[in-house]
């Protein structure tokens, strides 16, 4: 008879009304399934590690955020953030769902017009677009938002010698109380870098002042930093129109919503601390219509919010690959999937989550990835059940830059599949092999065999 492995002995408590002021119970629950497909089953037909994309979750999400905003303001479009995770198969429910395409290089407007996006519905954000870049932006009616004064220049000389005016929007950074400020991208409000930039568009006769355009930072919590944004960007406007007879079509906030990912070092949870749509929504849609606009000429209001789209949508399995113990005496988990391809670990505490039902003891655990360096963490000290070796996981809310930062580094990158909204799975992008590898490179003649 086999003798089974010790587990040490534990009271589980039950936990059957909602947290309290004390916090909510630290058992980490098993996601056996998503979309009602067994991630078990998934694992042992496309491999371990393997992301895992929902389309229902995708286009619920996506719905949830345009209903907040179309809800409290008459005009809206939302623009899919491709730096977010520009594969084919995400980029083309969003567009299916309505949204326009926000790029940042020549290679994702590329990749917006492979996916069938009209150049008219294209946003050009970023401060390296080539001159090549502008000419086709321009060529293709897209709007372009213009990020220093140099590429300012080179627009309007663009313009003269191709004899089109082009569509433009001017990045404005500023101060809304919120730390550290973004004042890398754009022009400053407050020392009147903006309207000096507004006055050479209107002035040169050459461009179309279209719109006006903001980042504030990335999972910006703060709801007031949101309406301070609107107010000045509504003040541009309104000067602008004042001094030039010249009414701004729209009013671009950018992104920076946060996800219901928990930040590290954070002393509250995401779930305590995230804004809701609705509110980021109130926030901004609130700012706009107490502006001062001509209610019969308001602009639109354009928005790129990425990571809250489709963080919730994405997932990471993966498999227990050894089980130590540190010299401090926790324990740590070797997984199978490391910072190469969850890059979001130098940033949120992910939760780590078994695929089937463990033991109800917990002890302090590091997990780790397979790589071979030492800033391969995943987490640094969490609570987790005694897994073992083969022990099948999964992390969760995964979504957002994960499958565009990731790295081809000491392993290969695995399959990423979708489970269709009829629960169908289908393959976005093929795992990589040596070929896939060997198919960039190129060997010089007198190292050849």
């Amino acid at each position: 008879m086999n003798k089974k492995a010790f587990e040490p002995p534990v009271i589980k408590r039950m936990t059957s009304t909602v947290p309290g002021k004390f916090g909510s119970k630290s058992q980490v629950e098993p996601i056996s399934s998503i979309d009602g497909v067994p991630v078990a089953d998934l694992l042992e037909k496309f491999g371990s590690p393997l992301f895992i994309l929902s389309e229902k979750t995708i286009r619920r999400v996506h719905q949830d955020a345009s209903e907040a905003f179309k809800s409290r303001y008459p005009k809206v479009q939302l623009a899919w953030s491709y730096k977010t995770n520009y594969l084919d198969a995400v980029c083309r429910i969003y567009h299916q769902e309505g949204s326009w395409a926000e790029v940042v290089s020549g290679f994702e407007y590329e990749k917006a017009l492979h996916n069938g996006v009209d150049g008219k519905r294209i946003i050009f954000n970023g401060p390296d677009k080539s001159e090549n870049d502008l000419r086709r932006a321009i060529d293709l009616d897209s709007y372009i938002h213009i990020d220093h004064f140099d590429e300012l220049f080179t627009l309007i000389r663009l313009a003269r010698e191709i004899g089109k005016r082009s569509r433009v929007a001017i990045r404005v950074n500023m101060d809304t109380g919120i730390y550290p400020k973004w004042d890398r991208f754009g022009f400053n409000f407050e020392n009147g870098e903006a309207a000096q930039a507004i006055d050479l568009i209107m002035e040169s006769g050459a461009l179309e002042m279209a719109g006006l355009h903001t980042h504030i930072g990335t999972y910006i919590i703060s709801l007031g930093a949101y309406r301070i944004a609107a107010e000045k960007l509504a003040r541009l406007a309104i000067d602008t129109d004042r001094k030039y007879q010249h009414k701004i079509k729209y009013i671009d906030m950018g992104g920076g919503f946060a996800s219901m990912n928990t930040l590290k070092g954070a002393y509250h949870t995401a779930s305590d601390t995230t804004p809701s749509f609705d509110q980021y929504a109130e926030a901004i849609a609130g700012a706009l219509q107490k502006a001062g606009f001509d209610q019969g000429h308001l602009p639109v209001l354009i928005l790129e919010t990425g990571r809250a789209l489709i963080d919730e949508a994405g997932y990471l399995a993966g498999q227990v690959l050894a089980t130590k113990r540190l010299s401090d005496s926790r324990r740590a988990l070797i997984l199978d999937f490391g910072v190469n391809l969850l890059f979001t670990a130098f940033w949120y505490d992910h939760v780590l989550h078994p695929v089937e039902e463990v033991s109800g003891f917990l002890d302090e655990a590091t997990l780790y990835g397979p790589l071979c360096m030492n800033i391969d963490v995943l987490r640094e000290q969490t609570q987790m059940p005694l897994f073992r070796k083969g022990d099948k996981v999964v992390i969760s809310k995964v979504g957002a830059y994960n499958m565009t930062q990731w790295m081809q580094f000491i392993t290969y990158r695995p399959n990423v599949i979708m489970i269709a909204e009829d629960n169908s799975v289908h393959i976005i992008r093929r795992a990589e092999t040596l070929e896939t590898i060997l198919g960039q490179e190129s060997l010089p003649e007198h190292l050849k065999p």
